[in-house]
């Protein structure tokens, strides 16, 4: 069971230090500075976090793991290890975030939250022709077509795919922010 982290104060409790930075560096896709770590953690300094840093690093050489603390260009970083490399480096191939447009994700948050949803639906929100921004959707596996409209029988219904779901971390569709979540974050942001 993790341990319980005291966030109400600003100075890290040493004996949670490494646990600190441990998810600091997991969460992190860049390498990370003594200075850095530093200014995240107040009242660490740096030589306590290279102390701590070094037992990382021991902890991870002596369990086995699959990876390791690695110092890159006066910095560290969690990266797998060498032996790995053809698997990871297969995976990787695969996950390749995709990038939209404003339009385009304008489209998909359309979808997402009105499906299913024609082609007419998301242009009458968007009050543009939609066509090539669907396509575009379609051919990033984002979004699907669920169905034909019942009372037309020519018009398509789009609603997001599972790799939708991935793509935004979503366990599934109730998990999207609602109307009122999404008002509160811009008037504080």
């Amino acid at each position: 069971m993790a341990q319980q982290i005291n966030t109400t104060t600003k100075e890290a409790p040493p004996d949670q230090l490494k646990s600190i930075l441990e998810a600091i560096l997991f969460v992190s896709s860049e390498t990370i500075t003594i200075e850095q770590f530093c200014q995240i953690i107040d009242g660490a300094s740096s030589k306590q976090i290279k102390g701590e840093l070094a037992k990382l690093t021991k902890e991870y050489q002596e369990s086995g793991r699959s990876f390791q603390l690695t110092e890159i260009a006066n910095g560290y970083q969690i990266t797998t290890h060498p032996e790995y490399h053809d698997w990871v480096s297969k995976f990787h191939t695969k996950q390749v975030r995709i990038k939209l447009t404003p339009a385009a994700l304008e489209a998909l948050a359309i979808v997402a939250y009105k499906q299913p949803v024609t082609r007419a639906d998301v242009e009458a929100v968007r009050g543009v022709n939609s066509d090539s921004v669907l396509n575009s959707l379609l051919e990033k596996g984002l979004i699907g077509i669920s169905r034909r409209t019942p009372d037309s029988g020519r018009s398509f219904q789009f609603e997001t795919t599972d790799q939708f779901l991935d793509q935004f971390g979503l366990k599934n569709l109730s998990d999207l922010p609602s109307a009122e979540e999404i008002q509160q974050f811009l008037l504080t942001n």
